[in-house]
């Protein structure tokens, strides 16, 4: 009997971060805030965001919340790959 292997997705990226405010930004601008991991870089996050949904990221900015939580806000290439990862998410 083989041990699963737990998928990586979601060892670094938590859940993404509904508000209003993010879900603005869906629509605008072409970005999804998640939570992650502490130990997750720039790089894990836009290669597995862009090897589940199969978009093209443009840049990974992340920051240390007050609650110690690390936020991670992924700009998409064009709000219409944002809108598909959105959706495939539950967002929208």
């Amino acid at each position: 009997m083989s041990e699963v292997k737990p998928d990586p997705f979601y060892k670094f990226i938590k859940t993404p971060l509904i508000t209003e405010k993010t879900v603005l930004q869906v629509e605008k601008l072409g970005k999804i805030t998640f939570i992650v991991d502490i130990n997750a870089n720039k790089k894990i996050i836009k290669d597995l965001i862009e090897k589940r949904f199969d978009v093209k990221v443009k840049k990974v900015n992340t920051m240390i919340s007050p609650r110690g939580e690390k936020k991670a806000i992924v700009t998409f290439m064009n709000v219409d790959d944002a809108m598909k990862v959105a959706v495939a998410l539950g967002i929208f």
